[in-house]
């Protein structure tokens, strides 16, 4: 197994121009799976002891921390991301912080799944960074509220063991705890600032919950499907295609590169389970002039299965949502979207029911991982 690139020590300061020139990066292995604290399937920061300088929120912003190095307020230097203020000892003669001292904040899942990787991002805290960082994961049902999850009686799994970081960097923690996870909580040692925080994983849905729907869109992010590859992801990921609600942009879609060959580019998707699929739908919104022209749907019952074709090659309108009844259920595992001959969709829904056999897996697969 490759070893996470780690990234510790005081960036410079910064001297003009690109404020990311200097940034340090690297390809993790787990960035490729959803991130389960996406504000757009839920995610919250819902608490921290400290937001003096820069407040919690910013942590799950979907965007890259932004620096302007004009922007200060009456607190001081404006920056975004979490920042807290210097912690102090007690007294002249003790003026550090002691090493149990920490900041911390909890972090509310969007979806309940499986941590495969972290990374905290300290983009633009080039000297105003934590000296360590560790994160702890919780399971809770409902709601909880900050007081419930300190409670004295709520189990907290260590995900990242205090580690040292880098300013101005994306710290990368690979994780192997097969569990699921509702929450997690952030400790920044002593104190300082995180721009951004990405939970990398697979969703572990309440298979309670997908029975009382009945009907639901089996290929969700937040009912547990997923994107097992695509032919390109150029100018957008193909996970775009099952996120929540409907695109408000070009980007928030899955758009491919301009092919200049006789081919056609696709997705292949991963079910929350085996299923009957009753009705599509195909969104192309906010894809004007590059909407794909026709696309087929095409299904596979397990593991390696044979594809067969259930929603035949059929014109795509831009900027518009398709709905599509199957003549009769279709059962499946997989499913896969192709798209002539290039451009994009912007979201995919595939509306029915779980089998018994499929709802059996759920839970048992729910109960394995501690749900």
């Amino acid at each position: 197994m490759t070893a996470t690139p780690h990234f510790t020590g005081d960036a410079n300061p910064y001297g003009g121009g690109d404020p990311y020139a200097d940034y340090r990066t690297a390809d993790f292995s787990f960035t490729h799976l959803v991130d389960l604290a996406d504000r757009r399937l839920g995610g919250g920061v819902i608490a921290a002891n400290d937001e003096f300088f820069a407040e919690r929120e910013n942590l799950l912003k979907p965007e890259p921390a932004e620096f302007d190095p004009e922007r200060f307020g009456h607190k001081g230097k404006i920056m975004d991301g979490w920042e807290t203020r210097r912690r102090r000892g007690t007294s002249a003669t003790e003026p550090h912080p002691t090493d149990e001292d920490h900041d911390w904040a909890l972090v509310r899942l969007g979806v309940p799944g499986v941590v495969r990787g972290l990374v905290v991002d300290t983009a633009h805290f080039r000297g105003n960074y934590p000296q360590s960082v560790s994160v702890e994961a919780a399971s809770l049902p409902g709601s909880p509220s900050p007081e419930d999850l300190l409670a004295p009686d709520v189990k907290w799994t260590t995900l990242v063991p205090r580690t040292a970081v880098g300013g101005h960097a994306a710290n990368g923690f690979a994780v192997h705890e097969e569990r699921r996870f509702t929450h997690l909580r952030v400790n920044q040692h002593p104190d300082g600032g995180i721009a951004r925080l990405r939970v990398h994983g697979v969703v572990a849905p309440d298979p309670v919950w997908l029975a009382a729907l009945g009907t639901f869109d089996l290929v969700a992010l937040e009912n547990g499907g997923e994107v097992e590859d695509a032919s390109d992801r150029f100018y957008s990921p193909a996970t775009n295609t099952i996120a929540p609600g409907r695109s408000r942009k070009m980007d928030d879609g899955w758009e491919t590169r301009r092919r200049r060959d006789k081919g056609n580019d696709w997705i292949r998707y991963r079910l929350a389970g085996q299923s009957e699929i009753r009705a599509v739908e195909i969104d192309t919104a906010c894809l004007k002039g590059n909407a794909a022209g026709w696309a087929t749907i095409s299904v596979s019952d397990g593991e390696g299965g044979e594809y067969a074709v259930v929603l035949p090659r059929t014109r795509l309108q831009p900027d518009t949502n398709h709905r599509f009844v199957l003549p009769e259920p279709v059962r499946g595992t997989h499913v896969r979207i192709d798209i002539f001959p290039d451009g994009g969709i912007s979201r995919l829904r595939l509306f029915g029911t779980l089998t018994e056999e499929g709802a059996a897996r759920l839970a048992a697969r729910h109960e394995t991982l501690g749900g």
